[in-house]
């Protein structure tokens, strides 16, 4: 078997019931399993897409994003989900290191494709809502394709996919995660949201995320859930969605829940239907918790990582929910502990490193073998979070990995915006740090010393990382100084520049 079987079986059960939901579309599970079947067919027939071969992705949240994902499970293929919001030569970077054969991209980055075409002149482009260029669009695609579809030398223990995540080096990584990575963590999934085949589960966040994709959503449809999908999150629309269209879960980040209790729809909805949401990303402020209890829906905190498919520590709906600064205890299927440098384990209350063990965990990253060495040691994923554990087994995250930003959900490293930084000639040394927002949670802030005789403005600094890093990792403030705080080995210590806000 391989994942797209579970799909397969809930149209033998359920063929009539409406797995997903996507604007004007309804596709029940018999249309869903066979638009996967027509899809793989066309990718193996059409575009040679075989065991391995790796499909990217670039678009807004859409159902063919789902059935894409489960054609490639049937083939034994790789698909790589590129984040629309970085810029092009971080899509160049990830289309050339993961050796994508094809691009799935929809209209509204449309005109991306033409840069990437220069440097990728072997790419295969589908147009997912449009017909490009000496391309085919995907249902023209589908029209076409011929055979069975199947793959004979596929099943769950293969890769499928490759997720993209910034690295402290300064060059994203790739998560390879098997298809048995997201059977095991749908079935955490389960157990956390207590999720039943009768749920209606609300998705906004994007799908090239893995929060986005299997905290709730392909669970869901391995269960035989309905979904419903918005293209992207907006309040208005959300909150209109929950008070007609009555979802009983759906998934936030901390600057989801602001933008929803702030809005001023928030307290005319009608939100009983939902029977909880779940909070995930970084750490939850206690006030947005209680934003949604107070309205009687219970909040369950779920926490993990690209790496870890990304449920590990989960608290759970019917739970014990009243430690709201904890994520929980470790998922139903994994492990996971806090330990010292050495990798020993801490005493319950001291702080360490959290460490997670189980099927739900990365394979490897993707070509980089000392990365992989370095993360996974023992069989144990490193996280590199800062947590402690109570002596009823709760885990509490104290800090984020080293240096990390975490901006309205997204994760920055500052190694990768200092990267930037020092291409441009003015700059001789630069070192960026998070500053709290009230809307975002944290902004990125950098600290610039310039060459002996040589100016720059802020403005220009702010155009230059534009031009080569996603909007939401230019910093938001440009701090001129005459030295950064170094360590006598010559490390810059960030921890300083943060004293100094």
């Amino acid at each position: 078997m391989d994942l797209s079987d579970l799909i397969a079986r809930n149209a033998d059960f359920t063929p009539d019931k409406t797995a997903i939901r996507f604007g004007s579309c309804t596709l029940s599970y018999a249309d869903f399993h066979q638009r996967i079947a027509q899809t793989a067919r066309a990718l193996k027939s059409e575009l040679g897409v075989g065991r391995g071969d790796r499909v990217a992705i670039l678009a807004a949240n859409h159902s063919d994003y789902l059935v894409t994902l489960y054609a490639c499970a049937r083939l034994g293929a790789m698909l790589v989900t590129l984040n629309w919001r970085l810029a092009v030569p971080e899509q160049l970077f990830i289309l050339s290191d993961s050796g994508a054969k094809v691009l799935i991209v929809d209209k509204e980055f449309s005109a991306v494709v033409a840069q990437l075409a220069q440097h990728l002149p072997d790419i295969k482009v589908v147009g997912l809502d449009y017909t490009p260029d000496d391309a085919p669009s995907f249902d023209a695609l589908l029209a076409a394709g011929t055979g069975d579809g199947r793959n004979p030398h596929t099943d769950i223990s293969n890769p499928l996919l490759l997720v993209y995540t910034s690295g402290t080096t300064g060059r994203p990584k790739g998560a390879v995660l098997r298809q048995e990575a997201l059977v095991w963590n749908a079935l955490m999934s389960h157990h956390a949201h207590d999720m039943r085949s009768d749920d209606h589960i609300l998705t906004y966040l994007p799908l090239f995320h893995v929060g986005g994709l299997n905290i709730q959503t392909t669970p869901a449809l391995q269960l035989g859930a309905t979904v419903t999908v918005h293209q992207r999150f907006a309040p208005d629309t959300t909150l209109q969605a929950v008070g007609k269209e009555r979802p009983t879960l759906m998934l936030t980040v901390p600057a989801v829940m602001q933008a929803l209790s702030q809005h001023p729809l928030w307290g005319m909805t009608d939100l009983s239907s939902l029977r909880a949401v779940a909070a995930g990303s970084s750490l939850i402020p206690v006030p947005l918790i209680e934003a949604f209890m107070t309205r009687g829906i219970p909040v369950i905190q779920i926490y993990g990582s690209t790496e870890t498919g990304p449920t590990a520590v989960y608290t759970r709906v019917g739970g014990d929910l009243s430690r709201l600064t904890s994520t929980g205890l470790p998922g139903l299927y994994c492990e996971a502990k806090v330990v010292d440098n050495d990798g020993r384990e801490v005493p319950h209350g001291t702080a360490g490193e959290v460490v997670v063990r189980g099927p739900n965990v990365l394979y490897e990253y993707w070509g980089n073998a000392e990365a992989t060495a370095d993360a996974l040691r023992d069989g144990w994923y490193h996280t590199g979070d800062i947590g402690t554990r109570d002596a009823d087994g709760y885990f509490y995250i104290h800090d984020r990995k080293k240096n990390m930003i975490i901006s309205g959900g997204e994760n920055i490293y500052p190694a990768e915006i200092e990267r930037v930084l020092h291409d441009h000639p003015c700059v001789a040394e630069a070192a960026v740090i998070g500053r709290p927002d009230p809307k975002w949670q944290e902004v990125p802030v950098a600290y610039i010393v310039c060459r002996r005789d040589m100016t720059v403005t802020a403005d220009e600094v702010k155009e230059f990382v534009g031009r080569n890093l996603a909007r939401f990792k230019i910093p938001r403030e440009i701090v001129f100084v005459d030295s950064l705080p170094r360590t006598a080995l010559g490390k810059v210590q960030h921890f300083m520049l943060r004293e100094q806000q």
